[in-house]
């Protein structure tokens, strides 16, 4: 089945945040505070998705406080932390939504993401992410994680439902 015609079911969009929304990097300060770097040019594209009808949100390995605030922040309709088995959520949420695997877009980039990658209707990954993650994704961003790789996804789904357009069109007629 191709790209184009996977996008046209999807409803839900999913996405791990270490290396997806950020580059991975963990910084600690003298006191131990942890320190995220996220682009807000992924954080733009969630508000759009959202009101254009998509269900959004995180499923992260890391129990992080920093994350949940970006989370918070994004008014994401679901984030689930510290996650050793994402497949747990991720069935979770098809139960909550009632949906099916072709309706779920999910972005990740490491081997704990694959359970999904492997399921869901639209996989993708950073550009970044490892070979062996790539050649089970449908979708590889030519950007790398925490440099608008989600951003690259999301325009591909907007895009392809032809909702990116309406979107542009918006802005530059000043009724945004």
């Amino acid at each position: 089945m191709s790209i184009n015609h996977k996008t046209g079911a999807i409803k839900l969009i999913a996405f791990d945040v270490d290396g997806v929304l950020t580059d991975g990097g963990i910084i600690y300060d003298n006191s131990g505070m942890e320190i995220k770097r996220f682009n807000v040019k992924d954080g733009q594209i969630i508000a759009h998705l959202k009101k254009a009808g998509f269900i959004v949100g995180a499923i992260t390995g890391r129990d992080s406080q920093v994350v949940k605030n970006r989370c918070e922040e994004l008014k994401l309709d679901f984030h689930y932390h510290g996650s050793s088995d994402k497949l747990v959520q991720y069935e979770k949420i098809k139960a909550d939504y009632a949906l099916d695997d072709e309706h779920i877009a999910y972005m990740g980039d490491d081997i704990i993401d694959l359970p999904i990658l492997t399921r869901c209707g639209l996989s993708a990954t950073p550009q970044d992410a490892r070979t062996y993650i790539k050649e089970h994704v449908d979708y590889v961003s030519p950007s790398l994680g925490g440099h608008g790789a989600l951003r690259d996804f999301a325009d591909l789904i907007l895009k392809e439902q032809n909702l990116l357009d309406t979107i542009i069109k918006q802005y530059t007629k000043g009724e945004m």
